[in-house]
């Protein structure tokens, strides 16, 4: 299973130096990355930052750089943020679990979807 998954922003982060990194690396999210972030006080204060809490824990290297802090996810082109938000429910969405059943009329074979929770 690959947990571990590099990524090329479309713009790039631009440093105080003014030099722009665009290579990085994220990795899968934990319960306990999400569960924390929740607690964060930015993130209490201003619900919305929980998507830069959530992605300075994940995105775990952007080439040239020591650490990747909330701070740096902050400074993102916004195009470079959507880029990240939308590669982080990719990589962390749980597809649906599906059994295999067989049609008892035509012996047709096909999958249906499982929901364990009866939502939706």
């Amino acid at each position: 299973m690959e947990t571990i998954y590099e990524f090329t922003l479309p713009k790039g982060y631009m440093d105080s130096q003014g030099e722009l990194h665009r290579r990085g690396r994220m990795r899968l999210a934990t319960a306990g990355d999400e569960i924390s972030a929740t607690r964060d006080p930015r993130v209490l204060s201003n619900p919305s930052y929980l998507t830069i809490v959530i992605l300075s824990k994940v995105v775990t290297e952007l080439e040239g750089l020591e650490s990747v802090t909330a701070t740096t996810i902050e400074q993102l082109f916004t195009a470079d943020l959507a880029f990240l938000q939308d590669m982080y429910q990719r990589i962390n969405d749980v597809e649906a679990p599906v059994m295999q059943c067989i049609c008892p009329d035509c012996g047709r074979t096909f999958e249906v979807p499982l929901n364990f929770t009866q939502e939706g």
